[in-house]
């Protein structure tokens, strides 16, 4: 059972305060939208977890394919000082971070197979979990289990393809996903690909919540909105957290000096987190063949996001599709 002093742990206001959107529409029952529900200054966290440490090892990135794990080891320190001075030089190389296009935590997917293993798993972020089943269970769904997330990191040129999160052995939880940074156009769609989408606006904090019906939806992001003032942060960005903050908060203080770094790489970027509950309670994964489970993690010729700069195919940019 949450409680309000549980949302305010997690950075988010009180529930009385959220203005969650229920689509009615039968064919997009089971999507909430929640604009913005974070206490003024606490997007600061959460922004600084998806570059400063969630892109560390032993999480799984893109980046992995073309580096060694040395060379991939600590992204954030190997960038922030590009980062810092990112104004002073821009037609400097792009710096890793601003290479990154996704990071997996929890069950790593695997691009090729499209499945979750047993064997191919790190520690869930304790902090990411308590936030997304307090969001979970605010939505009416007691008891989720944050298993398995990915992020994106999102260039102004990027894009997400059409696609549906099919993966996950249990359709009956949610997917959750929470947006900070630059806005982008979301596109819900129907259950088969050639439907006509609804068109939405993703801005900083906003969640969108994919559960019942609409779990299943196909959906993507085509088009990130770069400010209209130029390279600068959404006004809700602009506010620093509080000096102290609560004990038992499970978010942290970020120093001037890491958000200065956060903010240049925000000005035009976006990121976004999707978590999932992968297995029914007391549920296991089935057993594979040997030759499957040696196949690991690879993610040869598979980026997820497409940057209109990329010599990828497209077509093989849409996991679960």
């Amino acid at each position: 059972m949450h409680t309000e002093q549980d949302f305010s742990r997690s950075a988010v206001g009180e529930l009385m305060d959220w203005k969650a959107i229920l689509v009615s529409a039968a064919d997009l029952q089971g999507f909430i939208f929640i604009p913005n529900p974070f206490l003024p200054g606490y997007q600061w966290h959460w922004v600084k977890q998806c570059l400063k440490l969630y892109s560390q090892k032993p999480n799984v990135c893109n980046l992995d394919k073309h580096m060694t794990k040395e060379d991939t080891q600590d992204l954030w320190e190997q960038s922030k000082e590009f980062l810092r001075y990112k104004e002073v030089n821009k037609r400097r190389p792009r710096s890793l971070l601003e290479k990154l296009r996704w990071v997996t935590l929890g069950y790593h997917y695997n691009w090729d197979s499209k499945k979750y293993s047993a064997d191919h798993y790190t520690p869930f972020p304790s902090d990411l979990a308590f936030l997304s089943e307090q969001v979970a269970a605010a939505c009416g769904f007691q008891g989720f289990q944050a298993e398995a997330g990915i992020l994106n990191y999102y260039r102004l040129d990027s894009t997400l393809g059409i696609h549906v999160d099919k993966s996950e052995l249990d359709h009956s939880k949610p997917l959750l996903s929470f947006s900070f940074g630059q806005s982008a156009i979301f596109l819900l769609g129907g259950l088969k690909r050639d439907e006509a989408p609804t068109a939405m606006f993703m801005h900083s904090g906003d969640i969108m919540v994919m559960s019942g019906f609409s779990r299943l939806l196909n959906h993507a992001v085509p088009k990130v909105l770069p400010s209209s003032q130029g390279e600068s942060l959404p006004c809700c960005l602009e506010t620093p957290p509080p000096a102290v903050l609560p004990r038992d908060a499970v978010v942290e203080c970020c120093s001037m000096e890491d958000w200065q770094v956060c903010a240049s790489y925000l000005k035009t970027a976006r990121v976004n987190m999707t978590v999932r509950q992968v297995l029914a309670t007391d549920q296991d994964f089935p057993l594979e063949p040997m030759e499957e489970n040696k196949r690991g993690i690879t993610t040869e010729g598979y980026c997820h996001l497409d940057d209109e700069k990329s010599h990828v195919k497209r077509a093989r940019l849409n996991p679960d599709s």
